[in-house]
């Protein structure tokens, strides 16, 4: 049986990383990677070929390539996209734009099906206030689409363009209802964590970033209130939810965006589970207003029973679990600690 080739950008990223570490297990792929840098010993020799270099001009490396599924999570995150908010378009939505034209050009030409996975964000949600954070609770895929940010904004663009080119694209008369020969599948992932890879300063990062500080006995300010809640999920989790999404066949598929969810915490919450494990931990509260007013305009948590029903989507770890089980346990023997 012939391998199936899968590329995956944004490869030497905590997703990536993962994510090709477990297509290795499975096995049946022929894993080409694209990122910045090179490849790190993690997964050097799991890949069949890595392309280093700027995805958007990097593209046209792949049109000679016979690809069967493409992950695409390269991506400019949400802080550093609000600093450098052309450079982040750029990355984001053009880097997207040229990977779903290649996928389309492909699929048409060979009347063949690749199919595109997308990790989108709960940045795609933007809420007006904290009152209307509260009230709004789980929300849906459809509510509250009008992001506050550049990356919000570039993912839920890069959405529409999913659609556009797995569904509309050649403008095809309705009534013909042709076979979608693209097939691109998005998620919208909360915030996520690793337990293998360091925190590396995005907006949802409070977290894991307590942590890290108090197993190693460092001070840690908190950028974001005790109050401030939002959904988080344990990275095998994410990956999980990404090979499974792969593997449905596409008539169980009602949407192209699905939400997913596994446990939401407070600020606070994660400090008392930083404090638990490590007594005397020094972790305070110093804001700042631009992180904060990012994490404001996110949901509390999101409903992902359109997941649930579909593609049977059911996390692995709740909060205790991913505590207990996954995160803790890493990171104690990251820094020679007991407990």
């Amino acid at each position: 049986m012939r391998e199936k080739q899968v590329l995956v950008t944004g490869a030497c990223g905590e997703i990536g990383q993962a994510l090709v570490q477990e297509l290795s297990k499975k096995g049946g792929y022929k894993i080409v990677t694209s990122d910045l840098y090179p490849p790190p010993d993690s997964i050097k020799s799991l890949v069949a070929e890595h392309v280093a270099g700027d995805l958007v001009y990097k593209v046209k490396t792949f049109y000679d390539y016979d690809f069967d599924i493409i992950f695409h999570l390269a991506a400019s995150l949400s802080s550093k996209a609000e600093v450098a908010t052309e450079e982040a378009h750029r990355i984001n939505v053009e880097g997207t734009m040229q990977l779903l034209m290649l996928a389309a050009y492909r699929s048409e030409k060979y009347k063949k099906e690749v199919k595109f996975l997308f990790p989108s964000s709960i940045a795609a949600y933007g809420v007006p206030s904290i009152e209307a954070k509260k009230q709004a609770g789980a929300v849906k895929e459809t509510e509250w689409n009008t992001p506050h940010t550049m990356y919000g904004c570039n993912k839920l663009y890069c959405e529409k363009l999913g659609l556009y080119y797995s569904k509309y694209f050649g403008q095809k008369h309705l009534d013909e209802n042709p076979p979608a020969m693209l097939d691109f599948r998005a998620i919208r992932f909360p915030g996520l964590i690793s337990a293998f890879t360091l925190p590396s300063g995005g907006t949802s990062d409070y977290g894991p970033e307590m942590l890290h500080a108090a197993a190693q006995g460092k001070p840690y300010s908190c950028f974001v209130r005790a109050d401030t809640k939002i959904s988080f999920m344990a990275m095998p989790d994410a990956i999980k939810s990404l090979l499974t999404l792969m593997d449905v066949p596409r008539e169980k598929l009602s949407y192209t965006v699905y939400n997913i969810a596994a446990f939401a915490l407070t600020a606070e919450e994660f400090r008392e589970r930083a404090l638990d494990a490590f007594p005397g931990a020094q972790i305070t509260y110093d804001i700042n207003p631009r992180r904060q007013g990012i994490v404001d305009s996110w949901p509390e948590d999101v409903d992902d029973a359109l997941a649930r029903v579909e593609w049977d989507w059911k996390p692995d770890y709740d909060a205790d679990h991913f505590f207990d089980d996954y995160f803790l346990p890493e990171i104690l023997k990251r820094y020679g600690k007991s407990r």
